[in-house]
């Protein structure tokens, strides 16, 4: 079996393909999608996101330090290709995509309605690291789609639909192959 040496390049693959809702100052919203999102800490709840300053959102981040992390699913695939490939500078991506802005209890951010799950976050640090920006923020709520509850009171985030990317594709995630600990379960 052969391998190839290739120059250093992030090849971290998949990643959570999400919508990050934003609002500025005057109330203007714009969706961004965001393929470098990831969780940072457990307690407190913390994540980041990685964006382009010159991307329209960027400023935005920069001047309210807020935003929402929608997760994507197979039905919002569309949406969520649309959302990184036109400007906000130039569109109104919610009137666009007919996705519904969703009032959020802790951030001035709308999330997104039709999203299984929003993340509302406010950013404690950014950091430039190069070709992007780092925003790590705080989680300061979550909010969950009541359709994926189950009468146990059990989140089933794993029956939305959730999707990938992947060097330029999305993917629907596969089949389920083991549960965290079941390699050393007892028979």
């Amino acid at each position: 079996m052969g391998k190839q040496n290739w120059k250093p390049g992030n090849m971290l693959n998949p990643v959570p393909a999400v919508m990050v809702s934003l609002a500025d100052t005057d109330g203007k919203t714009n969706i961004i999608t965001v393929a470098w999102a990831g969780t940072v800490c457990t307690n407190p709840p913390m994540v980041s996101i990685s964006v382009r300053p010159n991307r329209y959102s960027y400023g935005i981040l920069q001047r309210t330090g807020e935003f929402v992390i929608n997760l994507t699913n197979e039905e919002l695939v569309r949406a969520c290709d649309y959302c990184g490939v036109v400007s906000g500078r130039e569109v109104d991506k919610f009137k666009e995509t007919g996705l519904t802005p969703l009032a959020m209890e802790q951030v001035a951010a709308p999330g997104i309605a039709e999203s299984p799950v929003n993340i509302a976050c406010r950013v404690t640090e950014a950091r430039e690291l190069g070709s992007h920006t780092m925003f790590i923020a705080e989680v300061l709520g979550v909010t969950i789609d009541d359709a994926y509850m189950d009468e146990s009171g059990r989140f089933g985030i794993n029956e939305a639909g959730l999707i990938m990317y992947s060097h330029g594709e999305y993917f629907a995630l596969g089949r389920k192959l083991g549960k965290f600990g079941y390699s050393i379960q007892k028979k």
